[in-house]
């Protein structure tokens, strides 16, 4: 399977609060992600908006599978975080209902781009919604 991938602008923020906190305000932008477990609410999004006393770990780029992906694709994250890992670069995904997010450092975003692109996938930039 090959895949455009849109590189997000901005950096993001994985955050962890506890799990019975309602939804912050400043959960807000292009993307955001909020999981509530037994353990913590996990919030993904942008880095700016999170204030200094909430446990994070900054420095995210995000890559968004252009598109829609069939559910009954299998091993799409599988193929992708393979080319990831094989070159050195960490990642995290979270998905939706439509595609698949995945979250490199920023410090590895060229490496990361490299290899998908090496991979036989295209890489576009966008600002907000508008691709570059």
């Amino acid at each position: 399977m090959i895949f455009n991938f849109e590189v997000l602008s901005g950096n993001y923020a994985v955050c962890r609060t506890v799990p019975n906190n309602p939804i912050p305000e400043w959960a807000n932008g292009e993307f955001v992600s909020l999981t509530r477990t037994g353990d913590e609410l996990s919030i993904v999004c942008p880095s700016q908006n999170v204030p200094d006393d909430i446990q994070r770990e900054s420095g995210w780029r995000c890559l968004r599978v252009a598109g829609k992906l069939d559910f009954s694709l299998v091993g799409v994250i599988a193929q992708i975080t393979t080319i990831l890992a094989d070159a050195d670069v960490s990642t995290f995904v979270v998905s939706t209902f439509d595609t698949d997010y995945l979250f490199v450092r920023e410090v590895d975003l060229d490496g990361a781009t490299a290899a998908l692109v090496e991979a036989g996938h295209s890489i576009s930039k966008t600002n907000g919604r508008e691709t570059l």
